[in-house]
């Protein structure tokens, strides 16, 4: 059964009761990430919410460690590119504990100055760790390229010199500027009484009074252009693309159905054709990434170096082709796998808490998994091949593919392959 009410200093709570689970997930949502940044600044959201768990007014780093692990819970937070989010799973039998100690540690950390040199090393670290990833690497170079150095372009952990320049201050200047009550969504799924949680919450976060709001920057333009990465590696990585849609679209099932069928499963055209009839890539897949404006629908592929223009030719060819080729059968069986992940995706309390809070999030309001089952049962064939046309078609004007690749290419052969 899902809820929606609001604390008594505003900030809105969105509820879901599983009466036959034994766990809580509880989350706090905060409508800042790496977009809202300036360039300067990069990576303070991440570098925040790490800071967040090195101690309150009357807990240590150590003490919120054994006060976690003595109620068997987890606690942790991630920062993306339009949020950060702060959570904790619990028994049922703990969730007043669990409430306390989440509260505690978003209404009270003291940031501490000494340990703020150290965690820039260790985030340091993680930035290096994915420039080593090259198949995580290569998703920030696109970013990137297609959004420009600001805004959701930037990369969520931030640049190493931009991490050494952060001071106390400016954490406490972003956290004043963003984490208000007009900012913060808290969520909630599993087993639990609606009264006694709202009761728990407004003691703790019901005190919260700063009243920011998010900015709303300008529309990001998509970028449509060819960048190489030349670095020695034993294979290449590349993302192709083109601007995709918000993730409020009226649209957005439609596409997760043609996406469903370019590339997002073993049974997918790219899969089949690439990996499968070619055997071209051992990884090949298409995702759909959006945001509050707008989004990007892609595809990643990981080949030889002697390979790469004849896959990027397959997969320009699968997308060029996708509006007028599809067909029924293809549909159905996309439904059917979408509505599977669907469920499936939402058989832990930890899905359903984000679920219901990305909802409110970017559509303010609750869809229930039968109703976005009932909206992708009424898809017809026609408005995939309109909205395949309209994205990806042939002869649409002004269309523009971005191509970002890393590993031992040079540009002159890859120069045109896009027109």
């Amino acid at each position: 059964m899902f809820k929606k009410t609001y604390l008594e200093n505003g900030i809105p709570v969105v509820m879901e009761q599983i009466k036959n689970s034994r766990a809580v997930a509880l989350g706090i949502w905060v409508k800042a990430g790496s977009r809202n940044e300036l360039p300067e600044k990069n990576g303070i959201s991440h570098f925040l919410e790490h800071m967040f768990f090195k101690g309150t007014q009357k807990r240590s780093a150590k003490d919120i460690a054994i006060d976690t692990d003595s109620i068997g819970s987890d606690l942790n937070a991630f920062t993306s590119r339009e949020g950060t989010t702060f959570y904790i799973k619990v028994l049922d039998e703990y969730l007043d504990k669990g409430c306390e100690i989440l509260s505690d540690i978003f209404l009270h950390s003291t940031f501490p100055e000494n340990d703020m040199e150290k965690e820039k090393g260790i985030v340091k670290e993680e930035i290096k760790l994915v420039e080593d990833t090259p198949d995580d690497y290569i998703h920030d170079l696109f970013n990137q390229a297609i959004w420009g150095d600001e805004g959701i372009g930037q990369p969520v952990l931030g640049k190493r010199e931009t991490v050494k320049s952060f001071e106390r201050e400016d954490l406490i200047d972003y956290l004043k500027k963003y984490y208000g009550t007009k900012d913060t969504v808290i969520s909630c799924a599993g087993n639990f009484e609606v009264e006694a949680l709202l009761d728990m919450l407004n003691r703790s976060l019901g005190s919260l009074r700063r009243g920011s709001e998010p900015e709303k920057g300008p529309q990001p333009v998509f970028n449509g252009r060819i960048n190489i990465h030349n670095k020695e590696l034993s294979e290449v990585h590349l993302c192709i693309g083109l601007e995709g849609i918000p993730q409020a679209s009226d649209d957005r099932y439609i596409l997760h159905l043609l996406n469903t069928i370019l590339g997002a499963g073993i049974s997918s055209r790219l899969f089949q054709e690439i990996r499968e009839k070619r055997g071209l890539a051992y990884s090949i897949y298409s995702y759909i990434t959006s945001y509050l404006d707008t989004g990007v629908w892609a595809v990643y592929a990981g080949t030889g170096r002697k390979k790469v223009t004849q896959v990027i030719e397959l997969i320009l060819k699968e997308l060029r082709g996708l509006s007028d080729s599809v067909t029924d059968v293809e549909l159905e069986r996309a439904k059917s796998q979408l509505k599977g992940n669907l469920i499936l995706g939402l058989e832990s309390t930890s899905s359903r808490m984000q679920n219901i809070a990305r909802q409110e999030i970017y559509y303010g309001r609750y869809y229930s998994p039968s109703e976005i089952m009932k909206e992708i049962d009424a898809i017809k064939l026609s408005r995939l091949k309109e909205l395949s046309n309209k994205l990806a078609g042939q002869n649409t004007s002004g269309l523009a593919f971005a191509l970002t690749v890393l590993g031992p290419v040079q540009e002159d052969e890859i120069k045109g392959i896009l027109s």
